[in-house]
Order: C-alpha cells, then sequence, then structure tokens
C-alpha cells in the first residue's frame, strides 16, 4: 500500500550469515558503487539536477568527527535525491589551504636542515606539489571509509588549472571594476606565519597580561594614559582626549615630551575617545592599532612603524632588537626608573588575538596589502537573503549572517606566502602597474616583475560553487547544475566562507546566487557538551569507532544528533547503540527471510489482510510522510528518530512477533502477510538507506534481488490508511503491555509460561489469540486452572493461575520489606517539607528534589500496594 516502484529484479537470495560483520562488507560495497558509476552525475540528463558541493577539506586534513557529521548530512540529502529521480551531484575537491600547507613542507624542509629560502621560491613550489603528490590528501580515502556518495570523477583541487583561471579571471575582473585596489592599510599580522590574515581567522581568547598607566608630557602638561602593549609606545604620534571633555582642554593643541625618545607628540580631540573610561586619555599609535590609525587619518598624524615582521623592535635606542615581549618589560622598567609610572595592574585579563592557525598573538602591523572593496559585493549578499532568493536554515540564524555582511570591512585578501595563487599583477620599471589576466600577454623587458604575495585561500575557495563546475568557460555542468540547490555547512563558517561564496556568487554569475538554501549544523561535541580538542583528551578519531562499530553505526550516531544549527554531542556508548540498531535490523531481515518475507507480485487487497497486516502498511505510509516532511526541513535528527522507533518498536517488536503465529500456521494468511513484511521490509531499508548505507544495501539486495538500492526509487506515500486497524493493534499492544507489567511486577522471568483463561468476546482480540497467547508466554488454562489474579484491559479480560510459578510467601514477604521503605521514605520527606525552618533555609532546588522524593515514594506506595492485592492467598 505504498507507492514503492520496483526495478526488475533477479531471483532475491533467502539466506544471510548469522551475524553482520561491517569490516567484510563496506570496503567491497563502496568500491562495486564507485565502479558503476552510481556517483557520477550527467550534465546531459533531463532529470531536474540537485546540486551541492562539499566544503572543501585542506589537502593537509584527515577525517575528523566534525567532518565525518558534515558528511554524513550530505550523503544522506543526496543519495535520498538520487533515489527520487534526481541528476544528482556532490561535487568534490579539496583546498590548498595556503598557510596550513606551507607551514607542513616548511617543518620536513627544516628536519633537513634547510628553509624555503635556501630552495627559492619556484623549486619550494615544486617541492610542495610533490609532498601533495605524495602525502596530501588522506581524507579522500578516510571519505571513502565513510560512505560518501561524491563524484570522484569531478573532483577539484583549489591550485589546479582550471580553478587557478577562475581565480585569475575575478580577480581581473574586479580590479578593473576598481572593486580590488592596494592601499597601506593596518592589518592583523602573524609574526610566527609571516603573513596578513583576515578578521574572521583572528581567534579572541581572554589572556593574562598587565595594564600599564604612565604619565607623558612635562610639569603642568603632563598627561596618563594606560596600555596594554607598552612597547608600542616608541610609534606613539599623538595622546587623544574627547573634545569635551574640560579635564584636558588646555592641552588639545599642545606638544607634550613622549617618555624615553627626544620627540613631541600633540594632543588631539578626537570622539572615538570615551572620557569616562580610564583617565580619558588614550596613546595613539598609527602605524600598530586599527583604532589608532583612523584617529591618525582623522588628524593627519605620521605613522611610525617601530616593529619588523618578527615583531622585534627596529626603533633606534637602547629597545633595538628586543622581541616585542622581552621590550614591553624593559620600556616599563625604564619608565619606572623616571618615575613615570602611574599604576601597574597584574595579572590583568583581557581579550587578545590570536592566529587561527598557529595561536600567536596577533599584532596590528601598517602594511601595503591587496584589498577587496566589499560594500557593493556585501549588499548584494545581504539583499539575496533578505528579498527570500536564498534560504538561510534555521532561519534564526539570519540574523548573525545580516549583522556580519551589514557591518563587513574591506577584505584583505594577499598574503606573504609562496603556496597560492600569485597575485595577477606586475610592475614596471617606471611605476607602471598591470593587472594580468588568463588571456592577456605578461608584460616583459628589463624590469617588470610580478607581485610575490599569494591571494587568501578563502578567496579562491569562495568561488567554489561555480569555478568547479568549468566557470569561466560555459559548461554544461555550469548550466546543468548551478545555482547549487543546498549548501550544507557548519554556522562556525558562516563568515569565512559562506559569505565569500555569496559575493563571488552573484557577482560572477549575474546576480544569481550560488545556491538556493544556506543549511546550517552545529558542531560536534563530546558527550558531556565540551568541545573536543586534543590538549582536553577528548579528541575522538572516527576512523576507530568505524572500526571498531562499522560506518552505519558512526553515521547513524552523527545523524539523530543533528539538530538545525544546534551543537551535536556524541559518546562511544552512543555509537555502540548504533551499532545494536543495525544488527537488529540485520537479525529481523535474516528472521523474515528464513519466513518467506517477500516483495514478489502486487501487494494483495486490503480485504484480504489481517488488522496486523493493515495496521503496519498505514503505519508505513505514515512514516513515509513524516520523513520526507522531515529531510526537506533537514531535520535529521527527527527523521533518524522516526526511522528508529518505526523499525525497533513497530516492525521488529510488534508486527514481526505477532505475525509469527500466522507464519507458524500457514495458509492464505500466512502468504498475505509475507508479502506485506516483504514491502513493509522493503520500504524500511530504502528509508533508513541515506543514513545507513552498508547495512541497507546488503540486506535490501538479498531481500529484493535488485540491482542495487543506491539506485532504486525512493518510495512515496500512497495515501492509505486504516484509523480502525491502527486503534485495534494499539488496543492490543495496550493488552500485551499491561499483562507484561504485572508478570514483571511478580517476578516471573520473561520466558516463563503460566496458565490462562482469555475473555476476548465482544473485543477485536479474538483473531489475535494465537499471537497474545505466544507474545506473552500463557498457555491453556487446563482443568486444574485456578484464577489468582484477574486483569481487565481494554475491554478484555485476562485470568491468570500464579500457583505453583512464585512462592507466594517469599514474594508477600519482599514486597512487605518495599512497601515499608516507601513508606518511611514518604515520612522523612512529609517531615522536611512540613518543617517551616528547613523551608525557609534550604535552596529551591534542594527543597524541589525532596518534593520529587515524596511524589516518588507514592507512586511506589500505590504499586505496591496493588502488588500485594493481586497475589494470591498463601
Amino acid at each position: 500500500m505504498t507507492e514503492n516502484a520496483q526495478q526488475q529484479p533477479s531471483a532475491p537470495h533467502t539466506e544471510l550469515p548469522t551475524q553482520y560483520a561491517p569490516a567484510d562488507v563496506e570496503g567491497p560495497l563502496y568500491e562495486r558503487w564507485v565502479e558503476r558509476g552510481y556517483f557520477e552525475a550527467d550534465a546531459k540528463s533531463d532529470k531536474p539536477p540537485y546540486t551541492i558541493v562539499i566544503p572543501p577539506p585542506n589537502v593537509t586534513g584527515s577525517l575528523h568527527l566534525g567532518h565525518a557529521f558534515e558528511h554524513t548530512l550530505i550523503d544522506a540529502l543526496t543519495r535520498r535525491k538520487r533515489m527520487q529521480g534526481f541528476e544528482t551531484l556532490w561535487q568534490p575537491g579539496m583546498d590548498h589551504a595556503g598557510i596550513a600547507t606551507q607551514n607542513v613542507v616548511e617543518r620536513e624542509l627544516g628536519k633537513e636542515g634547510k628553509s624555503r629560502h635556501d630552495l627559492g621560491r619556484e623549486a619550494f613550489v615544486e617541492r610542495v606539489w610533490q609532498w601533495k603528490g605524495e602525502s596530501g590528501g588522506q581524507i579522500s580515502g578516510q571519505m571513502r571509509r565513510l560512505g560518501d556518495g561524491v563524484a570522484w570523477s569531478r573532483e577539484r583541487f583549489t591550485m589546479d588549472e582550471g580553478l587557478s583561471q577562475a581565480v585569475q579571471t575575478i580577480f581581473k575582473r574586479l580590479y578593473d571594476d576598481e572593486l580590488i585596489y592596494r592601499a597601506e592599510r593596518i592589518i592583523n599580522w602573524c609574526p610566527r606565519c609571516l603573513t596578513a590574515i583576515s578578521d574572521i581567522e583572528v581567534e579572541y581568547q581572554d589572556d593574562d597580561g598587565e595594564l600599564v598607566s604612565m604619565k607623558y608630557g612635562e610639569g603642568d602638561d603632563t598627561i596618563v594614559v594606560a596600555t596594554t602593549r607598552a612597547e608600542t609606545m616608541l610609534g606613539d604620534t599623538a595622546v587623544a582626549v574627547h573634545p569635551d571633555d574640560e579635564r584636558y582642554k588646555h592641552l588639545v593643541g599642545k606638544e607634550i615630551r613622549l617618555p624615553l625618545t627626544d620627540r613631541f607628540i600633540p594632543v588631539v580631540a578626537d570622539t572615538h575617545v570615551d572620557p569616562e573610561f580610564g583617565t580619558g586619555a588614550v596613546k595613539v599609535t598609527p602605524a600598530h592599532d586599527p583604532n589608532d590609525f583612523e584617529i591618525g587619518q582623522r588628524h593627519n598624524l605620521p605613522s611610525l612603524t617601530v616593529m619588523d615582521e618578527h615583531a622585534v623592535i627596529t626603533a633606534h635606542g637602547p629597545f633595538q632588537g628586543l622581541d616585542r615581549l622581552e621590550a614591553r618589560s624593559a620600556i616599563v622598567a625604564a619608565l619606572r626608573a623616571e618615575g613615570r609610572i602611574v599604576a601597574e595592574k597584574r595579572p590583568y585579563v583581557h581579550s587578545v588575538g590570536h592566529c587561527s592557525r598557529c595561536k600567536t598573538t596577533i599584532e596590528p602591523r601598517l602594511s601595503m596589502q591587496w584589498w577587496v572593496k566589499v560594500g557593493p559585493l556585501a549588499k548584494a549578499a545581504g539583499d539575496a537573503v533578505r528579498d527570500g532568493r536564498v534560504k538561510i536554515h534555521p532561519q534564526e540564524m539570519e540574523k548573525r549572517y545580516f549583522d556580519w555582511v551589514d557591518n563587513l570591512h574591506d577584505w584583505c585578501i594577499s598574503r606573504q606566502l609562496w603556496w597560492g595563487h600569485r597575485i595577477p599583477v606586475w610592475y614596471g620599471p617606471n611605476g607602471e602597474v598591470v593587472c594580468v589576466g588568463p588571456d592577456d600577454e605578461v608584460p616583459t623587458g628589463e624590469g617588470w616583475h610580478q607581485d610575490t604575495d599569494v591571494l587568501d585561500t578563502w578567496f579562491s575557495s569562495g568561488l567554489w560553487p561555480f569555478s568547479t563546475l568549468g566557470w569561466p568557460e560555459q559548461t554544461e555542468s555550469l548550466a546543468k547544475f548551478y545555482p547549487n540547490s543546498v549548501l550544507v555547512t557548519g554556522y562556525d563558517i558562516l563568515f569565512f566562507w559562506v559569505a565569500r561564496m555569496m559575493m563571488f556568487g552573484l557577482y560572477a554569475m549575474d546576480g544569481t546566487p550560488p545556491f538556493h538554501t544556506i543549511a546550517l549544523h552545529g558542531m560536534v561535541r563530546d558527550q558531556f557538551g565540551k568541545k573536543m580538542s586534543k590538549s582536553f583528551g577528548n579528541a575522538v578519531n572516527p576512523l576507530d569507532w568505524m572500526d571498531k562499530y562499522g560506518s552505519d553505526a558512526l553515521r547513524f550516531t552523527l545523524a539523530r544528533g543533528a539538530n538545525p544549527g544546534v551543537d551535536v554531542p556524541i559518546g562511544e556508548d552512543w555509537v555502540q547503540g548504533s551499532r545494536n540498531f543495525a544488527n537488529k535490523i540485520w537479525n529481523a531481515t535474516r528472521f523474515a527471510l528464513m519466513n518467506g518475507a517477500t516483495v514478489e507480485g502486487p501487494l494483495p487487497e486490503p480485504s484480504a489482510m489481517s488488522a496486523t497486516d493493515r495496521w503496519i502498511l498505514s503505519r508505513l505510509n505514515s512514516v513515509v510522510a513524516e520523513v520526507d516532511a522531515l529531510y526537506e526541513d533537514f531535520q535529521f535528527a527527527k527523521l533518524s528518530d522516526a526511522l528508529f522507533h518505526f523499525a525497533w518498536d513497530e516492525v521488529f517488536d510488534w508486527y514481526v512477533e505477532l505475525s509469527k503465529t500466522t507464519f507458524q500456521a500457514g495458509g492464505p494468511a500466512a502468504e498475505v502477510s509475507k508479502r506485506v513484511l516483504g514491502e513493509v521490509l522493503d520500504v524500511t531499508l530504502k528509508l533508513l538507506h541515506p543514513v545507513v548505507p552498508f547495512v541497507t544495501e546488503t540486506l535490501w539486495t538479498t531481500l529484493t534481488g535488485g540491482e542495487s538500492i543506491v539506485v532504486a526509487e525512493w518510495p512515496t506515500d500512497s495515501g492509505f490508511r486504516d484509523t480502525a486497524a491502527e486503534r485495534e493493534i494499539e488496543s492490543l499492544q495496550a493488552v500485551v503491555t499491561e499483562v507484561r507489567r504485572f508478570r514483571a511486577d511478580q517476578g516471573l522471568q520473561p520466558g516463563q509460561r503460566v496458565p490462562a483463561r482469555l475473555e476476548l468476546d465482544g473485543t477485536p482480540f479474538a483473531a489475535h489469540e494465537a499471537a497474545i497467547r505466544q507474545l506473552l508466554r500463557l498457555q491453556p488454562e487446563g482443568e486444574a486452572f485456578s484464577a489468582t489474579a484477574t486483569l481487565p484491559v481494554a475491554g478484555a479480560t485476562v485470568a491468570l493461575d500464579l500457583s505453583g510459578t512464585i512462592d507466594v510467601a517469599a514474594e508477600r514477604k519482599r514486597l512487605a520489606k518495599d512497601l515499608a521503605a516507601a513508606q518511611k521514605e514518604r515520612q522523612q520527606a512529609e517531615a522536611k517539607l512540613g518543617n517551616e525552618a528547613f523551608l525557609a533555609k534550604a535552596p529551591d532546588n534542594v527543597v524541589d528534589k525532596i518534593r520529587g522524593r515524596l511524589a516518588k515514594a507514592d507512586e511506589d506506595i500505590t504499586r505496591i500496594e496493588a502488588q500485594l492485592k493481586r497475589l494470591p492467598q498463601a
């Protein structure tokens, strides 16, 4: 009763091994899928397109849980769309990771006692390409382990020839449109990586530093300023105060002496200064602070650079050659010796920027760099979301997106590296500047040279949704698969990557955004919600869990925790539980096959089915509809949970168990149920496949004889519902559950058989008597039957003879002891809650806990008294 079109099957197999062994299955299955081309995408196809690009992992990287999580979600989406008949492209590739890769290769050279300068630029770049060929990209093999259904024949690299052409093309266009320019500005400089980095590559953390207040000027013309970076005072060119601050009006326009130097600097009035903060006066170092740079621009102050690229002092004098931290201590000591220190605070906890790559403290530095003028690009990126052309999911993340793009500063895109896309600009001997596109001739002749910097890695990855499809050429793939359908990525790179793709996609593709939907997920954390880190000792190699429990188990665990935009906790126990689920699917399907479950032939008419058969088909269609709706809303956790409970609870624990007596009895009813069970397993395996591809492929091909579940047709809701059958089975479940609870309360073992009389007249349960008896281990009443307990449930009556099955006296004694303990617990809780002095002093959470103990004691007393009442008389 589902819309579940079948492939033309070969003869199905009917046997499975007794145990599921993921290690024996997953590798060969994945290679078979790749060899058959299931994951490839045909740009000439007339099927509707569905496109997702992989967030390109670094060429230096290996698979971590964050990758595994994100790839599981993308793979689930693309596998489902492929089954739905879309021409599905999951575009793979890697990022050249400029800073990270250069660092790796430089470390390799260091082991040989060499530096990149010993090799020279050209030879060093060749060495990096050599490293990539030998050691880079190991994550590709790990992606196969996970089951990623990517189009491997289309794999791209941000430094390959085609993508390099795309980078040069868009640089030239932006330059010609005056959206790229070169200027001296304050940038974030990493003294370890020796390159500029963008604002979003700076990680801020609270560090223990110092706050030093020091006196500038002499006599009546003195002013106190405070700083956390005393070494920068060597580059001060002014002191700034607020124009309305009466304390300093007499000093504005005057020059005061800068300590430890022979210079005098002006006092300027600027509204940037907060008169309520500190002394209301700030030192101004235009070459080493972004805010000071802006003040300097407004007041035409000189910019004095006093540190080199290694953060070593270059200013002439006694501090020249000292590292910035050494200079900081030496300068404070010198000021103290001159009596200029007014106050010192240590430790002074404040937010400090660090390089996201090497964790070195960032040094703001005045530098000539290349910039993207982001104003018009960022406006277009914001408008595309505001007018609905691009949806952000979950919607509450839109605010974070707008906060970023609406306040975006110009983007520094040049990096002082050798590995990366070299800036396509040449300088001539007479000051000429020529930007060269991919079809332009490079200037030649004496004195011409290319800019030595390379582009920020995010510049090339910002082109990813269209450069990977062949842009700037107008390829069939570009026409077919752009714009992308969905971008699946973490909220943590909403600014790093997503905003850049939006800006470049809208610019390069004439206002067409790069994707229709941005689906944001959270970060993977440990089971306690703590960030995973090697330093915390809680980092996990996902390959270890895949080796131990199978890839399906890891994937299902990750998907089951994936609520949109919310961080995902994960622990090994949960992966083990998912492995148990895979085993449950395996064992249930194996049982079904042994009992003749089949997909051959059409489903029988509902009139030929039992209520149990109609119930499970009705529920199956409801689950199909529910799962489809949840996929469209990117609710991976909810759809995984729905499938888990439907498969385990309803199919395996109820339908399979209820059908056992039918199979044993044989006849037409058994044949109908075999076909229904085959249908239910067929559809359930298809619904599970996008999340757990390996076990479902093995079971589905065994059940159906079909070619592969990867290319099977996705089931749809036929609309079949049977509410009467659902009510009937729900009532039946209530009967079985209540009797099971009573048996447990009496201390009966699950497999222990008990004589019983079932009074089912006038109820829908008469047809289910055999199943009820089997599920509850109830044997016929016999001649000596004497009811010692009677349970009325859902209109039926179940009478049990417990004589001889339990030691009634011992059971009464045990229950009496439990009752006394519960009554004592209630008395103690009531006494505390009745004590006004206690209630006045105790915290709310303590009082709530005692109230909970009282409620639990009341429940236990009620339950135990009922059990005692039901026991036969000794």
